[in-house]
């Protein structure tokens, strides 16, 4: 068994219910709550958008809201003003060029406000089933941990992924990497006694000195 598809088994045993952890409804709720949770957690996200999707949950009640009353309701995600705008413009644009539906292509989200990489891929992903390998911190520490990249940047680790993990395993390989850099291969103090990759994690056996990168 090569050495992606024995990481994926391992993990998928150790967090059997990884998954997306925002709570959503729709492709636009889930853009929202992908948004709002830059710098912020999803426990956070969850709470805030739990009172914010009964105020408005479609792409043209958040096109219709003033930006300082979106701002008040998603006030203790952080960075809110600028999400609030982002938010707001992304909502208008859909609205407008793309018929009030989510688009389902990494170029056309890419044109949304407030919409990087990792936010695009994370709706191809979950919300349409796309392969798709979005990056975040967890993401780019244990991969980078377990050698499976050099890459310096999300962009450089996530082709590096995208070229090795089969396209099939892509969607639930990035949530099983998030739940392991979330819950045991924290960024300070790693759980290594609670690893079931220690032999196949380069960090470990001392090949990458410093296992806090």
């Amino acid at each position: 068994m090569d050495k992606i598809t024995e990481i994926y088994n391992r993990l998928g045993k150790k967090y059997p219910e990884a998954e997306c952890e925002l709570d959503y409804g729709t492709p636009f709720e889930l853009l929202v709550a992908v948004i709002l949770s830059a710098q912020c957690t999803d426990k956070r996200v969850n709470e805030v958008t739990k009172e914010l999707f009964q105020t408005a949950s479609t792409p043209s009640e958040f096109a219709a809201m003033r930006q300082e009353e979106l701002e008040r309701l998603i006030r203790s995600c952080g960075f809110y003003r600028n999400k609030a705008k982002n938010i707001i413009s992304a909502a208008k644009d859909i609205c407008l060029r793309f018929g009030g539906n989510v688009p389902q292509s990494m170029d056309e989200l890419l044109t949304l406000d407030g919409v990087g990489r990792k936010t695009a891929n994370v709706v191809l992903a979950v919300a349409f089933g796309q392969p798709a390998m979005p990056v975040d911190t967890h993401v780019f520490r244990v991969s980078r941990r377990l050698g499976l990249t050099e890459g310096k940047t999300p962009e450089a680790v996530e082709s590096d992924l995208v070229a090795i993990v089969p396209r099939e395993m892509l969607g639930k390989m990035h949530h099983r990497l998030i739940f392991h850099g979330r819950y045991c291969c924290k960024a300070v103090k790693p759980r290594c006694d609670e690893c079931p990759l220690t032999e196949l994690c380069v960090a470990f056996q001392g090949e990458i000195k410093n296992v806090h990168r």
